[in-house]
């Protein structure tokens, strides 16, 4: 049996975006007060529908930079893994708040759409804007390590999409000017949630999937079968399982038989080495196994 650990850095790399993650919770945490402020006074509908969505944004990045945080944590007795899947769960919960806060800003549209209150549209457009500039410098924080993790590519992504919704407001209070329909605010907000319901859609989906244990998206499981099956030296590949171990690292154990027990030598090293160059596989637990029952092969982990 063959276990083997890759680690890329994710850890440092991690630990390199607490600046950003600062940053950004700083910078959009003084906005969303200063929105809502606003779309009170300005009675927008858009703008405090988008300050609702910002904060949970300031939530999000919070919570996901507390997981991040607690994935360096190291293994315990009690949790073998370390806490790495606390950055999927972060994930979820995000997922889950903000499908709540679509709901609210649903209703609250619809009841606008009956009974259209008057807006500010200078309000609106001057404070948008000043959302579009703090929402892509924070996009920007993130867009180094967006490839590499999930939840950083999570927050790059969030927070382009806070940038083009606040572009969306910035429309609407010039077309608020330029007709004087007061319709505009609500219909905006309904199209502001549609826009958030379908990127938090895609993070619920991959965030339950993950807590269950799916294969990552990134990983082919069939791909990775066929690459065993093929090796000369294998005559059967089962139980094979690959899951997220995090939001960042994949996992995979699987039995091996050989066609020929003496066909071992190296074997178990060229087979780590290709799941983590091919697919991306960081800990794999092989199981090397014959007819005349299991060889006891072990492989010296890599720290």
């Amino acid at each position: 049996m063959g276990h083997d650990h890759h680690h890329h850095g994710h850890d440092h790399e991690a630990a390199d975006f607490g600046r950003a993650f600062a940053i950004g919770i700083g910078l959009n945490a003084v906005f969303v007060v200063v929105e809502a402020g606003c779309g009170f006074y300005a009675d927008s509908l858009a703008l405090l529908t988008d300050a609702g969505h910002n904060l949970g944004d300031v939530l999000g990045l919070v919570v996901a930079w507390g997981a991040s945080r607690l994935s360096q944590w190291q293994p315990t007795p009690r949790f073998t893994f370390g806490f790495r899947k606390s950055s999927v769960l972060a994930a979820l919960l995000n997922a889950l708040f903000l499908l709540v806060s679509i709901g609210a800003i649903s209703w609250e549209a619809v009841g606008r759409l009956r009974e259209p209150a008057q807006v500010q549209s200078a309000t609106m457009i001057a404070v948008a804007a000043v959302g579009i500039v703090i929402n892509t410098a924070t996009a920007l924080l993130f867009m180094r390590g967006r490839k590499g993790d999930l939840n950083i590519r999570g927050a790059f992504l969030h927070m382009l999409a806070d940038a083009a919704v606040s572009a969306g407001v910035v429309v609407a209070g010039l077309l608020i000017a330029w007709t004087g329909a007061m319709v505009i605010d609500p219909l905006v907000s309904l199209a502001i949630a549609g826009v958030i319901l379908a990127g938090t859609w895609s993070l619920f989906r991959e965030s339950v999937s993950l807590a269950l244990d799916a294969v990552p998206p990134a990983v082919d499981a069939a791909a990775v079968e066929a690459y065993l099956k093929g090796l000369p030296e294998v005559r059967e590949v089962h139980h094979l399982h690959i899951w997220g171990l995090s939001t960042t690292d994949v996992a995979m154990t699987a039995h091996v038989v050989l066609a020929d027990p003496s066909l071992n030598n190296g074997l178990l090293a060229r087979i780590h080495d290709e799941l983590h160059e091919r697919f991306g596989i960081e800990h794999a637990t092989i199981q090397l196994e014959s007819h005349q029952g299991d060889l006891c092969l072990v492989k010296q982990c890599r720290l």
